[in-house]
Parts: C-alpha cells; structure tokens; sequence
C-alpha cells in the first residue's frame, strides 16, 4: 500500500527522503571486471558472457546479416512507428545544435568558438526482459545530428547468442557503426579501454543496472559519460479534477521499470489521493510486472497532499524529479515556477510514455535530484567546444603592459615576460 503524508504534519526531510539501493559488494565487484577485461581483452569478455549470460559466443561482433535478418523479421507496423520516432526525435534534437561564432569588433583581434563533434561515443542499451529500443533511438539520434563518426553499440546476448531483434532494428535506424554482444560492468569496460575486438571510444552513454552505473562511474576521467543513473522516478502533481485512473496508470509506469523505482503523487485534494492509492490497488496485480510495480509501489511510492498547488510545486522543485507531470486545466500557468525537474509533461493528455517513445524529446534524464543541476541528453553531450583566439602584434602592443601587470600580481614571472619578450 503506498504511503501517504499531509505535508503540513510530516517533517520535508522525511517526505523528501529517497531510498538508496544496496550497493554492497558492486563497487569491488565492478572493479575486479574493470581489471580483468583492461588485462585479458576479448577473452574476458566471451568469460563473462558464459558466466553471466549463459551463452557460448563464437563472435562479439555482431554481423551485418544478423541486423538485416532481425530488420526483415520485425513487424512492419513496429518498423514503421519507430521511424516515425526517430523522426520526431531527429526534429527536436536539430533545433539543439551550435553554430561556431566569431567576433572581431577590434582592429587586430579575432576571438570565437569552435565546435567538433567527439569522435568516438559508446552507447550501452540493456537487454534482460525489458529490452529498450527506444533507448537506441534516445542516445544514438543526437550523436549523429553532432556528427560524430563512430558510434559504437553494446548490448549482452540471450542464451542462443542473439540479440533482441527490436534492439537491432532500432540500431540500424538510428545510424549506429558498430555492435557488439557484451553486457554488464565487462561492456562498459570494454568501451572505455578497448579490446582486441572493441573499439575504445571517447565518451560512454546509455541506461543499466546498479553494476553498469558503478562501472561508469570507474572509468570516467578515461573516457566522459552522460551521467550516473539512479532509479527511475516520476511525480505528478495533480488537483481534484483528474481522473483517479489516469493518475495511478502514470505513476505505474515507472512502477513497473524496477523494483527501485518511485512514483509520487502530490495534490491538493484529499479524496484525490484516496481515490489514486484505491485505484493502485486495483491496477497493479493486472500489470504484466506486478510484483515489480508492487515493490516499487510499497516501498519508494508516496502520495503528499498539500493545501495549495503551489505548495506542490514548490515539494516537486525539492525533489527535483526526473519526470514530472503537471495535471490541471492550465498547466502553462505553472510551467515558469518549475524550477527543477528533468521532462516536464503538461496538462492531463501528456502520459510519460509519449516521451519515452514517440514525442521528440529526450528520455534520457538526470536522476535522484541531479535535476537541480544538469539536463536531458542533447547534442551538446556530443561535442566539444574550442575557444580560439588571433591577435595581430599592433594588438598585442596595446595591452602586452596590461597582461604583465596582471602576471606579476599573480607572481607569475614567465607569464609576464612573455606578454612583453616580443616588444623588447
């Protein structure tokens, strides 16, 4: 049964509060993997893959005729509708890209920015009973409009060597050059320091476990990540009006992910929240992922009712949620007072879902509170901004006596000499 608090009554910190998963063992266990693929390459991979994937691999690589195969296999109505998303995807994303610029307002100076894509990204996509094709579409579509060259794609086999077909569908559509058949700690050790097989690339992105997201956080400072990845999250703020049905129906949507997961309703109306948790009740054991959705439900869910929506935003912007969704009448009347919160999803006929798939905005969103200080995936994740600078030595003559002056305040004599040597 999810838990529900009068905020006025219940301290903020414990309405706030987040349930940690346990990590104890992932960070030694992570890296003992990390060391042994740096050590042993593809051999610690094809390893793993028996120990934890139960498979026999004769190839990581996975082949132009298995992607072909898995594409002609799928139902064209799917094939269809992902290209639709790639599409939406691929228009949002084009209105994020940077131009270079250049000022030169002074005789002799040229100043400006240069932008280059990263040359090599790894994208990690899950398998397991959830497998996650629009994660492809998410962080692969970006990279491209970036123009990064080099995308490179794992994701672990099932038990007769396959991937999920969907996965490669998903994969041929977004543009990506490699893919290969590793998951887990072992994968994202792989991409970061390559292996006979695998290419190492530059950068790292995509979704995982707990053991994924210790993994990423190792290697960061040899290769950059999108980020570390926490639980998914979802709160909705919601007044008497909504439907009770729709309500629940949202917040098991991110139930269902993990065990992990939270869904948070706040509203200012009391026989709204009653309505939603009976409604909880009533929807979760019809779920495919009950016992999931139930977990998450009994042990992260929370209904807060407060006095005003106002008030509502203001808790939202404390939890900085990854998905929020505003249900009332005119939720353009709210959106500015949203401080803090990774996709917002305004008014009643705006399911999380329609991000997570189909809409054109990223799903790939800062968790557990980061939405305080960092943002959806974007092309900006996959470039590099140069800033680069000319002066003429008339120029340099102007203010050579400036930037001496300014090093030796610092004590910094060959800084300084070195404003003024050409002058001498």
């Amino acid at each position: 049964m999810i838990k529900k608090y009068i905020s006025r009554e219940i301290p903020v910190s414990e309405i706030l509060a987040r349930t940690d998963a346990a990590k104890s063992g992932v960070e030694e266990t992570v890296s003992a993997i990390i060391a042994d693929v740096r050590a042993n390459g593809d051999a610690a991979l094809y390893r793993y893959a028996e120990k934890f994937d139960k498979v026999s691999l004769n190839s990581l690589e996975v082949t132009e005729g298995e992607i072909e195969a898995a594409f002609s296999a799928m139902d064209p109505e799917f094939i269809a509708v992902l290209r639709e998303a790639a599409e939406n995807i691929e228009a949002f994303h084009r209105r994020q890209v940077r131009n270079n610029f250049i000022i030169n307002d002074r005789d002799g100076v040229v100043l400006g920015q240069k932008i280059t894509p990263i040359d090599k990204v790894g994208l990690y996509v899950p398998g397991g009973t959830a497998p996650l094709p629009s994660s492809v579409l998410m962080n692969c579509i970006p990279a491209k409009i970036a123009g990064v060259p080099n995308i490179v794609m794992m994701t672990p086999p099932a038990r007769d060597g396959s991937v999920n077909p969907a996965i490669l569908a998903a994969a041929k559509i977004g543009g990506v050059t490699k893919i290969y058949k590793s998951g887990g700690a072992q994968a994202i050790a792989a991409l970061a320091y390559g292996t006979e097989t695998v290419m190492a690339v530059d950068k790292i992105v995509g979704p995982g476990n707990a053991f994924v997201a210790e993994a990423k956080k190792q290697v960061f400072g040899k290769v950059s990540i999108d980020m570390i990845a926490g639980p998914s999250e979802i709160l909705v703020i919601a007044d008497g009006t909504c439907d009770a049905r729709v309500v629940a129906a949202d917040m098991l949507s991110q139930a269902e992910h993990d065990k992990m997961a939270s869904a948070i309703l706040v509203t200012d109306s009391e026989a709204l929240a009653d309505a939603v948790s009976a409604e909880l009740e009533r929807q979760i054991p019809l779920l495919p992922r009950a016992d999931i959705a139930r977990t998450s439900i009994d042990a992260n869910g929370k209904i807060i009712i407060t006095e005003t929506l106002d008030e509502a935003i203001d808790i939202s912007n404390e939890i900085a949620p990854e998905h929020l969704e505003v249900m009332v009448d005119d939720p353009f009347a709210y959106l500015s007072k949203v401080k803090n919160a990774g996709s917002i999803f305004l008014g009643k006929n705006c399911p999380e879902a329609l991000g997570d798939y189909f809409a054109g905005t990223n799903h790939v969103l800062p968790t557990s509170g980061t939405a305080k200080f960092s943002s959806p995936l974007s092309v900006d994740d996959y470039i590099k901004k140069s800033s680069f600078i000319y002066y003429t030595k008339d120029a340099l003559g102007e203010v050579a006596d400036k930037v001496h002056l300014f090093a030796s305040k610092e004590q910094l004599g060959a800084h300084a000499e070195s404003a003024v040597v050409r002058f001498k």
